[in-house]
C-alpha cells in the first residue's frame, strides 16, 4: 500500500508521540508499504521518513518550492521527493497517491489535511481509509468535540464511522489493510 501519514513538522513536542511515528515508520517498511508524506525531515515527519528508510522502506515525499528551499527541511534522502508550487498541489498528489490515511499528532496544517480527507470522504470522493492514532489520548478532546457538533446538528449521525481511531501504529496499519482496530 501506498499510506499517507499526516504528522507535525515540530521538534518540540513529546517523545511519546516521537516513538509512536518511529514505530509507525519501522511496521510501514516491514509491511513493505511506501510512506507517501510532506517531505520534511523535522519533526514527526522526519521520525517516520528515517524509521521507514532504516528498515528498507520506500519514502515518497511532496514539499512545496518555498518549504523545500529553506535549509534543514526537506528530506532530500526520500527515494522520490516532488518539489510542487503550492501547497494545494502539494495535498493533492498525496491524496492521489495514497490508499489510505494514518493521522498521527500535529498541529493545524495535520488537521486541515484530516479536515479534508475526511470531508471529501463523507462527500463520497473517496473510499479510502483513514485510521486517526491517537497516541496518548491526543485526539480525545477532538472527538469530544465530534460529539459536540454530532448533539447540535452540525454532523451527520455516520461521520465518525468513517475513520477509526486507534491508540497503536500497528491498529493503524490494520485498518488501512481492511481489519478492525
Amino acid at each position: 500500500m501506498n499510506v499517507c501519514v499526516y504528522c507535525a513538522s515540530s521538534n518540540h513536542i513529546a517523545p511519546a508521540y516521537v516513538a509512536a511515528a518511529e514505530t509507525l515508520g519501522r511496521c510501514l517498511a516491514q509491511g513493505g508499504h511506501t510512506l507517501v508524506y510532506g517531505g520534511g525531515m523535522v519533526g514527526l515527519m522526519g521520525a517516520v521518513a528515517r524509521q521507514v528508510h532504516a528498515h528498507g522502506g520506500r519514502v515518497y515525499g511532496v514539499i512545496p518550492r518555498a518549504l523545500h528551499s529553506r535549509e534543514g527541511i526537506a528530506y532530500t534522502l526520500a527515494d522520490e521527493l516532488d518539489v510542487t508550487e503550492t501547497m494545494q498541489e502539494r495535498k493533492r498528489l498525496m491524496f492521489t497517491r495514497a490508499d489510505g490515511f494514518v493521522v498521527l499528532p500535529g498541529g493545524i496544517g495535520t488537521l486541515e489535511e484530516f479536515m479534508e480527507v475526511l470531508t471529501l470522504r463523507a462527500l463520497g470522493y473517496h473510499d479510502k481509509p483513514i485510521a486517526v492514532l491517537s497516541t496518548d489520548g491526543f485526539y480525545s478532546r477532538l472527538l469530544d468535540f465530534f460529539d459536540f457538533l454530532g448533539a447540535e446538528g452540525f454532523l451527520r449521525d455516520d461521520l465518525l464511522s468513517l475513520f477509526s481511531t486507534v491508540a497503536t501504529p500497528e491498529e493503524a496499519l490494520a485498518v488501512l489493510a481492511g481489519g478492525q482496530a
